[in-house]
């Protein structure tokens, strides 16, 4: 069985979208939030910051009762090989950075 991803939005508009969609759900219980036209029924949509970036998650009134914190929430730290050695990606310049984002990803069929 695999893990389930919490979610979390990067952005208001697509979080709002997403709740539009009726696909919007707790972070902490994973409870789905429901919409009364731009209304939220059960919960609410709760910004936090993480260094420079904001994270936006939908937390139901039982959950944010129990605790306002966002909790059991660690960004990835994603690896990659830059000139022969393996660094994070957050280290590289912003050159590098541009770069990964836009590599092309190729599978070869298997024989």
């Amino acid at each position: 069985m695999g893990i389930k991803e919490k979610p979390v939005f990067i952005n208001k508009k697509v979080a709002m979208e997403n709740l539009q969609k009726g696909e919007a759900s707790c972070f902490d219980c994973g409870k789905v939030i429901k919409a009364n036209g731009e209304e939220m029924e059960n919960g609410s949509l709760f910004v936090y910051e993480d260094g420079p970036k904001e994270i936006f998650v939908f937390k139901c009134d039982d959950c944010f009762a129990k605790s306002p914190d966002l909790s059991e929430y660690k960004e990835c730290e994603v690896y990659s090989r830059i000139v022969g050695y393996l660094r994070p990606v957050k280290q590289w310049n912003e050159g590098k950075r541009q770069e990964y984002t836009e590599r092309k990803e190729y599978k070869t069929p298997q024989s």
